[in-house]
């Protein structure tokens, strides 16, 4: 059965099985301890999808080796974004594994040096569930709890070995709850305020030319020499001739004073006003459903 790099045969994988992550480069532990034996390099699916094993870079842990390790014995810590490799407990296991190399063909007798190692381990099997792209990142991925030492030990034929006649290896525990997310898009409306426009306002002076017209009144003196009724008659005696006497009148003139004064003619008030609007939009949304089927009971 051929095995594929999981982005060889999805380039999509990250949004097909793990909701838009990416699993490569996560860090693994052995068992469930905190002792950090490398990070996942990539993961071996079949040809139908189905996850079969982890590549491991052990880093410093021991050094320059990559191994496989059987997706039922590791466990999937999401939110930790770590895994733990329950199957793979000891340097000295390891050591003991056949090492990977990228551009390798895994073939049986490969993946039979690789289950000798694990088919070791006293572990316990329970009714398999299969996983296979697309595989949701959060759904855990751990050792079941029960298979015989007599399953484990019996022979197995190339010519007719499947994956599931070993679940404890390759298949996940029914106990485990899986996450199958099914997805809607909504339509989400936000709005963001940006400059539209400016008005700018500001004064300029004008010239004209104006007339004004005010009267203005003069003095003048009119004399009038005229001869009386009695022009004639003697006067008396007594009457004395004045010597030197002198009558002055006063002219006077209005002239014109004309100037420039400021005066308020009109104020202009600015102020903003907010008018709303409905704006509109028609978008098509898409949305999972969820379809099941079932064979025989």
């Amino acid at each position: 059965m051929l095995l594929y790099k999981i982005e060889d045969f999805n380039p999509n994988y990250r949004e097909a099985a793990f909701n838009g992550e990416d699993i490569k480069g996560l860090d693994i532990y052995a068992g469930n301890t905190d002792e950090k034996i490398g990070s996942i390099d990539t993961a071996l699916v079949d040809e139908t999808g189905r996850f079969r094993y982890f590549v491991v870079d052990t880093g410093f842990w021991i050094f320059g080796k990559k191994v496989l390790v059987p997706v039922a014995l590791c466990r999937v810590d999401v939110d930790a974004e770590r895994i733990y490799a329950t199957g793979l407990r000891s340097k000295d296991q390891a050591e003991r594994l056949p090492r990977y190399e990228d551009e390798m063909v895994v073939d049986y007798d490969y993946e039979e040096q690789v289950r000798g190692v694990y088919r070791t381990l006293p572990v316990e099997a329970s009714a398999p569930v299969e996983a296979s792209l697309p595989l949701e990142a959060s759904a855990p991925l751990s050792m079941p709890r029960s298979v015989s030492n007599q399953a484990r030990a019996a022979a197995h034929d190339r010519n007719t070995y499947t994956y599931e006649q070993e679940p404890h290896l390759y298949q996940m525990n029914e106990r485990e709850h899986h996450k199958f997310r099914l997805y809607e898009e909504r339509l989400v409306a936000e709005k963001s305020r940006h400059k539209a426009g400016e008005v700018a306002i500001s004064k300029r002076v004008e010239t004209e030319t104006a007339r004004v017209s005010i009267p203005t009144e003069k003095e003048r003196v009119v004399i009038e020499s005229i001869t009386p009724e009695n022009a004639g008659a003697p006067v008396t005696r007594d009457t004395p001739f004045q010597q030197e006497k002198v009558m002055r009148m006063e002219v006077y003139e209005e002239t014109a004073d004309i100037k420039k004064e400021a005066f308020v003619r009109e104020e202009v008030n600015i102020r903003k006003e907010v008018e709303t609007e409905i704006v509109e939009a028609t978008e098509t949304l898409r949305r999972e459903e969820l379809d099941v089927k079932t064979e025989g009971r």
